[in-house]
């Protein structure tokens, strides 16, 4: 089967700050939008901010490997050097990590590079990377 895109619409409180988040910081390419919404290109996938000037994120965490991870979450799964120069990026643009970026299960099954941070209203994203993708489901 051939991987297909996700979509995946969430709520953003200012979209001129999505904008700017999405598309500045992430380095996202804009597509539709109107006045309530916004398209991007997450690395071939179509997420959309649309507005809710009440949105407030979610102050759920579960335990992970020794960090307290927020849920819900989104992000992609990157190469190694993909999820390193984004980490720079990231860096770079001042935002704020949640968790920083570290090697999560280190010498177990699934070991994998993460990092989690916010969006300017909260929504918690993860990026990761495997040295070895047949470990994304490995149990």
């Amino acid at each position: 089967m051939t991987l297909r895109p996700f979509h995946l619409a969430f709520a953003v409180h200012d979209l001129a700050a999505a904008r700017h988040f999405y598309a500045e910081v992430l380095g996202c390419a804009e597509g539709r939008s109107s006045d309530q919404w916004i398209d991007f290109d997450l690395l071939g996938h179509q997420i959309v901010a649309h507005l809710d000037p009440a949105a407030k994120p979610v102050a759920v965490e579960n335990a992970v490997d020794g960090h307290h991870v927020p849920v819900p979450h989104f992000g992609v799964v990157l190469t190694m050097d993909d999820w390193q120069a984004l980490t720079d990026r990231v860096r770079d643009a001042g935002v704020r990590f949640g968790i920083e970026p570290h090697i999560r299960f280190k010498g177990q099954v699934g070991e994998q590079a993460t990092m989690f941070f916010r969006d300017p209203s909260g929504n918690a994203l993860e990026f990761k990377a495997f040295a070895d993708d047949a470990q994304l489901f490995a149990r």
